[in-house]
């Protein structure tokens, strides 16, 4: 891969001109992939008033010249795909599924949202005023800041770039710190395609450093950022004093209730990819399964053989299910959650291992809901199984959670599961599938500490805009 180590303002690459060089290091080997300059104020002032520039003149383009636009994108991003894959496997730390997967869906959430240009929709209402009428106009926001997390660093960043940009907004996109060069590669399709420069503008950098001037700036009309709870929480407060919309997609501690009725053996399918997929580090990734009555002991043993079997280890290597953490403060933190729930009392049905930054895959039982693993988003490749005596006790522990992000419930009584799943607070609930899953067309979000707003869909295109009331009268 090569070094991405410029920033991208106004359609041109340049330096940072921040205090910090960082590194981009291979999460699996520790090697360094390259060093960058840290945005600066002073880069993040530029970003935007080519943004602002850049908006007026491509929200005044016909819709069709626009669709136009993202179609040659779409191209692009296709031709984009070996790049994309190198990057997420040098630089997230990848496993096969997980780069197939998301380098397929950048593309197709760019072919999604191409008919949002022509979907700019307003209304002609009646009005009680003699002579008036009421026209109310769907307009853009202007500049949307999008921050994006390192863990699905393609999608998470496009599923905001991509329906801000369709709606007539310009973007200035900050990734993540350990993963800059998804963005950067996302820059480069935007300038292959020949899309107006500032309309996207990359800003890598610390957090630290340019991450609240990012949510304060003037010219920021909205902020829409996915990562977690904490950082969401200070980006909620930043931008609510100023009077800012956010659309934040936050964390999760996501649960499967397994009903008296359920497929334990489909069960167990779906429940090691929802825990275990890119080693746990999803938003949506299983992190309690709920047994409830004698499920339990039916469903430990299927369960186990299937976490025992996984392989762990090299990204590269297209038998690996499990690959590395992002970063040794990830490692840190779930280790360290995992040995207060082992002192807890959990029972240790799979005992991984270490190895840098590949932790093998863990199983607990016997895990109760006051326990740190319970409690806790672990992002790490584990899930801890509960017991529940009856399906009030498992909606009840299912719901003892700050988080409400994604849950599933199995139970060959579809009507029934559908009726508990109602029950559940949290924005999705998957019926027989584990709790991962994202389409372009579909509603996503969470409720309570998970985040506000809603993405994907008209839902996304609603909050991109805003609208305007004019009446005329004769």
């Amino acid at each position: 891969m090569k070094a991405y180590d410029k920033q991208y303002i106004g359609g041109t690459w340049r330096e940072g001109r921040g205090q910090k060089v960082l590194e981009n290091r291979n999460p699996y080997t520790g090697e360094v992939l390259y060093t960058y300059r840290s945005a600066s104020r002073e880069d993040v002032d530029e970003a935007y008033a080519a943004a602002k520039e850049a908006q007026r003149a491509w929200a005044a383009l016909p819709p069709s010249a626009r669709v136009d636009a993202l179609e040659r994108l779409y191209k692009v991003m296709q031709e984009f795909a070996p790049v994309m894959d190198e990057c997420l496997l040098l630089e997230n730390g990848a496993c096969a599924p997980k780069r197939a997967y998301e380098v397929g869906d950048s593309a197709r959430f760019v072919r999604y949202f191409m008919a949002f240009p022509q979907m700019m929709e307003g209304r002609i209402q009646a009005s009680d005023t003699p002579g008036q009428t009421n026209f109310v106009f769907r307009k853009p926001r202007g500049v949307v800041t999008v921050i994006a997390p390192w863990n699905v660093p393609f999608i998470l960043a496009l599923r905001s770039v991509l329906p801000a940009l369709a709606c007539s907004n310009a973007v200035v996109l900050k990734p993540a710190s350990d993963t800059p060069a998804s963005a950067l590669i996302i820059a480069e399709a935007f300038e292959k395609a020949g899309l107006p420069g500032g309309l996207l503008n990359v800003v890598a950098g610390a957090g630290s450093e340019i991450g609240d001037y990012l949510v304060e700036h003037p010219l920021s009309d909205m902020v829409s950022f996915t990562g977690s709870t904490e950082v969401g929480q200070r980006i909620g407060e930043k931008a609510g004093a100023r009077v800012k919309d956010v659309s934040l997609e936050l964390g999760g501690n996501n649960s499967m209730l397994l009903l008296p009725d359920a497929d334990l053996k489909r069960a167990a399918e779906k429940a090691v990819f929802g825990a275990y997929f890119h080693q746990g580090q999803v938003c949506m990734a299983l992190n309690r399964i709920i047994a409830v009555g004698d499920t339990y002991e039916k469903f430990v043993p299927i369960l186990t053989e299937k976490v025992r079997a996984l392989k762990a280890g090299d990204p590269a290597d297209p038998e690996t299910f499990v690959g590395p953490l992002i970063n040794a403060g990830q490692v840190k933190h779930f280790n360290d959650l995992l040995e207060a729930t082992r002192r807890a009392g959990a029972k240790v049905l799979v005992e991984g291992k270490t190895e840098g930054n590949v932790i093998h895959p863990w199983l607990l039982g016997e895990v109760t809901n006051d326990m740190p693993a319970a409690r806790s988003e672990m992002f790490g490749p584990i899930v801890s199984i509960l017991r529940a005596k009856d399906e009030e006790e498992a909606i009840a522990i299912a719901n003892d959670t700050p988080y409400g992000l994604s849950n599933s419930v199995f139970g060959r009584d579809v009507y029934h599961a559908m009726q508990i799943a109602q029950r559940l607070e949290s924005g999705m609930v998957h019926v027989n599938d584990q709790s991962i899953g994202d389409e372009a067309h579909v509603m996503f979000g969470g409720e309570k500490e998970s985040g506000i707003g809603r993405f994907n869909g008209h839902w996304v295109l609603d909050k991109f805009t805003t609208e305007q009331w004019l009446a005329v009268n004769e």
